[in-house]
């Protein structure tokens, strides 16, 4: 029967292997990716999608008239509009 120690180096030498082979078979992929990029003249957005736009802000819906301080009605309620009608503030 084989002993922990056994297995653990086979382990650890199998895992030198998978590293090695690894390596070597991420260059071959990154040259092969390369020369697709370049022969078919893709672009980011072609091979990764286009990136979502940073998004605007939310419009105001309510606004402190004492302030002027707005709020757009997401997140946290604000403190002059705690346990008030929002009616009242709207825009």
């Amino acid at each position: 029967m084989t002993t922990l120690q056994e297995l653990l180096a086979q382990k650890e030498a199998l895992e030198q292997q998978i590293s090695q082979i690894k390596k070597l078979q991420r260059e071959d992929a990154l040259r092969e990716a390369r020369e697709l990029v370049e022969t078919y003249e893709l672009t980011t957005d072609e091979l990764f999608g286009k990136r979502k736009a940073a998004g605007q802000p939310a419009a105001a819906k309510y606004r402190n008239p004492e302030s002027g301080e707005t709020w757009s009605g997401r997140g946290r309620t604000p403190r002059w509009l705690d346990g008030k009608n929002r009616d009242d503030f709207a825009i």
